[in-house]
């Protein structure tokens, strides 16, 4: 029992044992127990945090939807004739000229039917021939009576009747010139030409059947995307309350993002809205026109489509992380007049690149705490320092997006 006892009490409570004093020991031990009583740390100081001082401004914002790239013509190359496919004139997927021959088909069974038209023409003219040199015979005899009357009718009619002919054998030699001439079946556009569907040797046919291959117009192509009716009532709705301003007429720019980030060079128009709603999907559609002299953007291509032109008015623009939210919604921290925070709710827009749009809630001149919000608490002392403003034109390069409160959720429940 005194083994589970320290060394320093084992004398008093086994009294089987001797009694050791060590000079010094009563004075260590009043040391130690004094020792424990160590002062608490001081008091905090100020919170150090950074502000910004509230500045409405116009700013230009940007709408971003995703966007697919069209073809603003594409062509069926077709056989117009029935025969076989001879030779492929092009190479598939190259870019052809307008007016280049792409196919060509067997001539010669055309050919031959030319010549047999021409020659039944000549027959025609040979007939219309005889017929008027007999109408100019019977002509004179008639007016003299030495022919009967019908003789006469029928030899008039017999001239017209071969010319009739003739017009009829002009027909079939322009049909089987206009036959020969599809046996060459060329681009009526210059574009981007497809594979070919039907091989050399083939027998091809008018029709559905004949598709041969399709030609795509690049230059200038088009660029389409879909509004929903959510976001259209949004944008009504901004615009009634003057927070939103779109261009005169409507005259908006559109700027392309490509797949890697990069931005097309060439910005387009908008040059078709859909008047109607899909009933499918609930949106409608707004088609934009590019000029694509190089062919960078190729039909189907998946991009993003900025919309460049509106305004917002009098806008407040703060950053995210200077938004919070709790339980009754989104707030920030205002450094009142004498220095202390004080909470405030306000009622939050789109985002802005890395701001946030504030649509209610603060006034001209105010200062809200940036860095730091999310350890202030009420009324506690701060040490602020100002924010210096974002460099001029960079918020006119970000695009807005939906408000989700994400950050803000981020930051934790106020305080």
């Amino acid at each position: 029992m005194c083994r589970s006892f320290p060394t320093i009490f084992a004398a008093s409570l086994c009294p089987s044992r001797k009694r050791f004093w060590l000079p010094g020991a009563g004075a260590a031990v009043v040391l130690l127990l004094g020792c424990g009583k160590a002062a608490g740390p001081p008091p905090a100081g100020p919170l150090e945090v950074t502000a910004v001082t509230v500045a409405p401004k116009d700013t230009p914002v940007e709408f971003e939807f995703v966007a697919q790239t069209q073809s603003s013509r594409e062509v069926e190359i077709r056989a117009r004739v029935d025969g076989f496919l001879d030779k492929r004139l092009y190479t598939e997927g190259a870019m052809v000229q307008a007016g280049q021959a792409m196919f060509q088909m067997d001539r010669k069974p055309f050919e031959a039917a030319l010549l047999s038209a021409e020659g039944q023409l000549e027959q025609q003219r040979a007939r219309l021939e005889v017929a008027k040199a007999n109408l100019v015979r019977v002509t004179p005899l008639a007016e003299k009576n030495a022919v009967s009357k019908k003789e006469l009718d029928d030899a008039v009619g017999r001239e017209k009747e071969a010319q009739a002919a003739v017009l009829a054998a002009q027909g079939t030699v322009r049909t089987a010139k206009l036959n020969l001439g599809y046996t060459t079946i060329s681009s009526p556009l210059k574009g981007l030409s497809s594979f070919t569907k039907k091989q050399e040797g083939s027998y091809v046919t008018a029709g559905d059947l004949g598709l041969l291959t399709t030609v795509s117009q690049v230059d200038p192509i088009w660029v389409n995307f879909s509004i929903s009716e959510n976001e259209l009532l949004s944008y009504r709705d901004q615009l009634a309350k003057g927070r939103l301003k779109f261009p005169p007429n409507n005259n908006f720019q559109i700027e392309v993002v490509l797949a890697d980030g990069t931005v097309f060079p060439k910005r387009g128009r908008i040059n078709f809205a859909e008047p109607s709603f899909n009933k499918e999907t609930g949106t409608f559609l707004v088609r934009t026109d590019f000029p694509n002299p190089a062919g960078a953007l190729r039909p189907g291509q998946f991009v993003r489509a900025k919309v460049l032109g509106a305004t917002r008015p009098g806008a407040i623009l703060l950053p995210q992380r200077a938004v919070l939210q709790g339980a009754k919604g989104h707030y920030v921290w205002v450094i009142g007049s004498d220095g202390k925070p004080k909470q405030r709710v306000v009622e939050v827009g789109d985002w802005h690149g890395d701001d946030w749009f504030i649509s209610d809630g603060l006034r001209l001149g105010e200062r809200v705490v940036v860095d730091g919000a999310i350890r202030v608490a009420a009324d506690a002392p701060l040490k602020v320092a100002e924010t210096p403003p974002p460099p001029a034109g960079s918020s006119e390069k970000a695009s807005e997006k939906p408000s989700s409160g994400q950050a803000a959720k981020e930051a934790g429940p106020p305080r």
